[in-house]
């Protein structure tokens, strides 16, 4: 298997199991995973890139990525419940 077809598949299941798995989720899990999942894409590509280790972009990444989709999405629950409030 070459390297092309390998990174077909690393970007392929994630996505379908982001679009399987999101349904029964606050909005703010969902940015979490999001973030994550956008985050560890994007470590790993910028680690393989630059020489560096594609595994360690992708954990430092996903944390990354994870906390910031975190705040975003509590930041997008509040938004809707003051909404609704009024």
């Amino acid at each position: 298997m070459n390297n092309m077809s390998k990174m077909g598949y690393l970007i392929a299941i994630p996505t379908l199991a982001l679009n399987v798995g999101c349904t029964n989720m606050t909005p703010t899990e969902q940015s979490t995973l999001s973030g994550a999942a956008i985050g560890t894409l994007g470590g790993a590509a910028i680690g393989g890139l630059t020489g560096g280790n594609a595994g360690v972009g992708a954990v430092i990444g996903g944390a990354a990525g994870a906390v910031v989709g975190n705040i975003y999405g509590q930041n997008q629950q509040k938004k809707n419940t003051q909404r609704n409030r009024y």
